[in-house]
Order: structure tokens, then sequence, then C-alpha cells
């Protein structure tokens, strides 16, 4: 438990940053699902648009380092290829 007034701050951002960082990553799998519906659904047209939409979630994500930037591009990467099979 925090027993300084520093600690006491440091331990409410922590938390606050937390839930922030959560929310940041919820926005970034519901982006990646929404493009995987789309491509098992088999429409290619609205895969590739939601794939455009979602490219910049999961970069702006990436850049902040919610998640590392291998594993973003590790998934973009396997969509954009999942909407090329499509064909």
């Amino acid at each position: 438990m925090a027993n300084t007034a520093q600690a006491k701050k440091r331990a409410r951002q922590n938390a606050n940053q937390r839930l922030h960082n959560m929310g940041l990553r919820s926005a970034y799998r519901t982006a990646v699902k929404k493009v995987r519906k789309a491509i098992e659904a088999g429409d290619k047209g609205a895969a590739q648009t939601l794939f455009q939409a979602s490219m910049s979630v999961i970069d702006s994500i990436a850049d902040k380092k919610i998640v590392h930037k291998n594993k973003a591009a590790r998934h973009k990467s396997r969509l954009s290829s999942a909407i090329k099979a499509m064909a």
C-alpha cells in the first residue's frame, strides 16, 4: 500500500491510465473483429473498407505502445492477406 503522498497520487494515476489503456485495447480488438467478420461473410468490398478504417486504429494504438508494433503489423498483414485471398 502506498504510504507517501507521491505514491498515493501515482497509484491513482496508474488506475486511471489502466482504464484508458483497456478502452484503447478493446477498440483495437473490435476493429480487428469487424474485419474478420466481413471476411467470413464473404463481402470483399466491405472487408476492404473496414480494413482501411481499422488500419488507422491499429496504427494509432501501436504508436501509443498499448500493443507492440510487431503485433499490430502481424494483424494487419494477416487481415490483408485474408482479404486478398477472397478473390
